[in-house]
């Protein structure tokens, strides 16, 4: 069996608060996303009985908002998975780590997910640095 993340946080190139409301109500039957100050919004849905706390953080990196359920009890096994699964349904582009991280990693290293089901690793380097 695969391992599953303790929590999954992708990262969005485009969000529409309709089609992500809709994404997270069919996945984890959650109410629509509400302000939670500057350019982030909370909801909080289930899966299987188990609490999942949502936040999503706009243009958290590079214009992309980071999407983070802070949960192990998520629908999806890792964060690749999710990104699949958000790209399709919500037709962006979607990037996520590429596992779990280890010292030693490169930090730039991660998995781009495009809606036409293409993926593969790229190149991201922080532009904070």
């Amino acid at each position: 069996m695969m391992e599953r993340y303790p929590d999954i946080e992708i990262y969005l190139a485009s969000v529409a608060h309709p089609a992500l409301n809709d994404w997270l109500a069919k996945a984890l039957n959650a109410p629509p996303l509400t302000s939670a100050g500057k350019g982030k919004w909370r909801t909080q849905g289930s899966h299987q009985g188990h609490r999942v706390p949502v936040l999503l953080v706009e243009n958290a990196a590079d214009g992309f908002a980071s999407l983070w359920l802070d949960s192990g009890h998520c629908p999806w096994h890792t964060d690749q998975e999710a990104a699949q699964y958000a790209a399709e349904a919500l037709q962006t582009e979607i990037r996520c780590s590429l596992g779990g991280w280890h010292p030693g990693d490169d930090p730039d290293r991660f998995w781009q997910v495009l809606p036409d089901g293409r993926e593969g690793p790229i190149e991201w380097p922080d532009s904070g640095r």
